[in-house]
């Protein structure tokens, strides 16, 4: 296995330009494909996640163009693809899959939707449920709930009330959401139980909006989805990724600082920039104008501990429980239930790999409790389990004097390539 060494950093000062935002990226792609008309996209991200996004477009005969660096270019087919027959590999990227299997279920045509062994551990049960009440008929090839599965061509029964679960995936509601329009009719879409990371699904009902469709809520309980066509908004920039300016951010709350991040802030549309007034509460210092956060330790640079519900920004509270190695106390993460679905077994794998260097680790179905060690243990080699965060979070962890050794450092790929050159920029060896 490839690694990673990681030599102690004695701070950590300097300013990052964002890659583009995943959830966004993979949004705003299809949205183009679905809409008439020509999108020019800006600072699309450059990851796996988003080269599954493209060649699905490709293999359903919507080929996006690029324009050099982060540009690209897609000539939507007005709610219909052109090749009716394919088979889709989707690696382990849910803003492709989700979203693809709504579109495609009620696009008439016959698909076939495939990933990663662990994407296939990763439910979509509630999603196929959905659509099987507007009439699609969607097949398991495998587990019943789960990937592979088969789209094959079906009368859709459009309008009226489509009920979803939303306490599993917000990624379910997000692909009824873009979804729905296609039919041509209106819909209600009803939630489940609670409604889940909140603000993903204001980032799907925003760029909707910029597509021309607007959805009308009834708090998060009921949406209202109108059937008419996605139109072009012509150029569209995709933000900074907050839930990767976490690193950062955390870097400069650990390791003095300042650091800036550069790319989101105050105008965000994602949720994920809320993760700077967890920091802020754990005694950092932050400032913020509309596209750029910036992070410093405390003013006695001790991290104060913290007792706080990670419900609305799951992904970046990964960097939480690592940023709890420099607190003052135990640090408890709680309503993160969606992370046993992602990537890996987040709760599991966190609590694994945060014992390897020294802290007391208490987990719960949806929740984690942290202690620090009065000294990290050095050396400790860090599984990443092919999850992209994994790795990114536990490189902070040089920041507490003790080398560090992050396995697979490549699995970061999946939406942020460079990270560790990124990283080592603002680190002071």
């Amino acid at each position: 296995m490839e690694y990673l060494d990681l030599a102690p950093a004695k701070g950590a000062v300097g300013n990052i330009r964002l890659p583009g935002s995943k959830s966004i990226s993979n949004r705003t792609l299809l949205l183009a494909a679905l809409a008439e008309g020509r999108t020019e996209i800006r600072d699309l991200l450059a990851s796996d996640d988003t080269d599954r996004m493209l060649e699905a477009l490709r293999t359903l005969g919507l080929p996006p163009e690029s324009l050099g660096g982060s540009s690209w270019a897609v000539t939507g087919g007005g709610g219909r693809f052109p090749v009716a027959q394919a088979d889709l590999f989707l690696g382990n990227a849910g803003t492709a899959f989700r979203p693809l299997t709504a579109a495609l279920a009620l696009a008439g045509g016959h698909y076939k939707l495939s990933g990663v062994a662990r994407m296939h551990e990763r439910p979509i049960g509630d999603l196929v449920d959905g659509l099987r009440q507007l009439g699609a008929d969607i097949r398991y090839l495998g587990n019943e709930g789960f990937p592979p599965l088969e789209l094959l061509p079906s009368k859709i029964t459009a309008g009226g009330v489509v009920k979803v679960r939303g306490d599993v995936s917000s990624q379910f509601l997000t692909a009824l959401l873009m979804a729905l329009p296609l039919t041509g009719q209106n819909t209600t879409i009803e939630v489940v139980g609670e409604l889940i990371s909140k603000p993903y699904i204001e980032i799907t009902l925003n760029l909707m909006a910029r597509f021309g469709v607007e959805v009308k809520r009834d708090a998060w309980a009921r949406f209202h989805v109108p059937g008419q066509a996605y139109r072009s908004p012509g150029v569209i920039h995709v933000e900074g990724d907050a839930s990767s300016a976490s690193y950062f951010l955390a870097a400069g709350a650990i390791g003095g600082g300042p650091v800036r991040v550069e790319g989101v802030g105050r105008a965000s549309i994602q949720g994920d920039v809320k993760f700077a007034e967890a920091l802020e509460a754990m005694g950092a210092q932050i400032s913020m104008g509309d596209n750029w956060i910036e992070a410093a330790a405390p003013a006695n640079g001790k991290l104060r501990a913290f007792d706080r519900d990670f419900n609305h920004i799951p992904d970046a509270a990964m960097t939480l429980a690592v940023a709890a190695l420099f607190a003052d106390g135990p640090c408890r993460l709680t309503n993160i239930a969606s992370w046993r679905v992602k990537e890996t077994d987040r709760i599991a794998a966190m609590a694994t790999e945060l014992r390897k260097v020294g802290a007391t680790v208490e987990e719960g179905p949806d929740w984690l409790r942290v202690t620090a060690p009065s000294q990290l243990t050095a050396d400790a080699a860090i599984d990443t389990y092919d999850d992209h965060r994994m790795a990114m979070c536990f490189s902070l962890v040089s920041l507490g004097g003790a080398p560090v050794r992050i396995n697979d450092p490549k699995c970061t790929a999946k939406t942020f390539p460079d990270y560790f050159d990124a990283f080592a920029s603002v680190c002071r060896r």
